[in-house]
């Protein structure tokens, strides 16, 4: 069967859904990304997938690979297949895969994706390279480290000690421009495809109550925001304090907050992501409580 591919997300995740939700850690950003296109649906696509009205090239694709020899019986029946690897292209962010056999790694570069604006891959280090390398081959591009990511999972909450002064709030209609800033200033500074509508992204996880805000004096200090749940499962992103303001622990209290707040609203599993290139925050985050599950990385192309 090899790579089928469907613009429709609630098609994707009927058919690739239950695959995902099996390592529901693991495939975190896949499952919380298509939970929101799919609560937004139909108005407009949020922060992945802004702009594909207009521009057919950043509409967002989604894809799923199966076992030729187990699956052939399936498909021809119209049954759903046993899926075992899948990805999500949200321009302007890197194509998200799973891991994959290298196989089917060449297979999406060099055939399926043919033709889409393909930036980047985020992925496992093996599946990465494979798709890389056959990206490279028919594009002749520069393939770049950008960064090397680590997954933590929430173990046992510990509150900073000592806790930095202020409060913790959830972010109203009234912190909107300030929070849309903060989004856009956390953009450029990790280099997170600082052209996506950080506006967009802002009112849909403010629709649901999904970032707070740490005061001090009854001035913003920090901000983390949180996923909606889906599969049970939550992902802190993302957290930001302004320069300025740095060193003073309001970045670990309003991780600590949300994620406390996750925990009592129900999810059984809070995740999030930190880059390795910057010890001070995966410092941070050991420190109140979460442990490392996997590492993933992401390439850039160039010169296309």
């Amino acid at each position: 069967m090899g790579w089928q591919t469907t613009s429709d997300v609630a098609g994707f995740l009927a058919v690739a859904g239950d695959f995902l939700r099996a390592e529901r850690a693991r495939h975190t950003v896949m499952l919380s990304v298509t939970e929101s296109l799919r609560a937004n649906r139909p108005a407009s696509q949020p922060r992945h997938g802004a702009g594909a009205a207009a521009d057919p090239d950043r509409s967002p694709v989604f894809g799923w690979w199966a076992d030729n020899a187990d699956n052939a019986d399936d498909a021809d029946n119209g049954e759903t297949p046993h899926v075992t690897g899948a990805f999500m292209h949200t321009p302007p962010f890197p194509l998200l895969v799973t891991a994959v056999p290298a196989e089917a790694a060449a297979d999406l570069a060099a055939t399926t994706l043919a033709g889409r604006p393909v930036a980047g891959v985020n992925s496992y280090e093996e599946t990465a390279a494979a798709f890389a390398a056959a990206w490279r081959e028919r594009t002749g591009c520069r393939v770049e480290v950008q960064r090397r990511m680590r997954l933590y999972r929430l173990a046992e909450l510990s509150w900073p000690d000592p806790r930095p002064a202020g409060a913790p709030r959830i972010a109203t209609e009234a912190d909107a421009a300030l929070v849309t800033g903060w989004f856009n200033a956390f953009a450029m500074e990790v280099d997170d495809a600082a052209d996506a509508d950080q506006a967009a992204a802002v009112r849909d996880m403010m629709s649901y109550g999904g970032v707070t805000l740490w005061e001090t004096d009854g001035t913003p200090a920090a901000l983390a925001g949180v996923t909606r749940r889906v599969a049970g499962m939550v992902r802190v992103a993302p957290v930001y304090t302004p320069p300025e303001l740095r060193g003073h622990g309001y970045a670990s209290a309003v991780t600590a907050e949300v994620s406390r707040a996750a925990l009592a609203d129900g999810a059984d599993e809070v995740l999030l992501y930190a880059d390795l290139a910057n010890p001070v925050s995966n410092s941070v985050y050991q420190r109140i409580g979460y442990r490392q599950v996997e590492d993933r990385v992401v390439l850039t192309f160039s010169g296309q």
